[in-house]
């Protein structure tokens, strides 16, 4: 049985330092990342629902649909500001 980690190896940060540093990034990679995160909420809802977890997996799927509108609505954010980038690019 997989163990699911309370931090992350990869990362010294704090998880506020993280959430601070994904808002910190440009919209589209904000967006890519989010729609990655839908879909990994996606199949943990499909293997929890094969283990006959019907609430977790209900759940799980929830989550992964407001991961993907989250994602929809960054990518609007990006095509309203994208126009812009070059402005505040180096």
């Amino acid at each position: 049985m997989k163990i699911h980690a309370k931090h992350l190896n990869n990362y010294p940060g704090t998880l506020p330092d993280l959430a601070t540093e994904l808002g910190d990034l440009r919209y589209d990679s904000l967006a890519e990342f989010l729609e990655l995160l839908s879909a990994k909420l996606q199949q943990d809802a499909l293997a929890d629902a094969g283990r006959n977890r019907t609430k977790l997996a209900h759940r799980l799927q929830q989550a992964s649909e407001n991961m993907a509108a989250a994602s929809r609505d960054i990518q609007e954010a990006w095509a309203i500001c994208e126009p812009f980038m070059d402005t505040y690019e180096s």
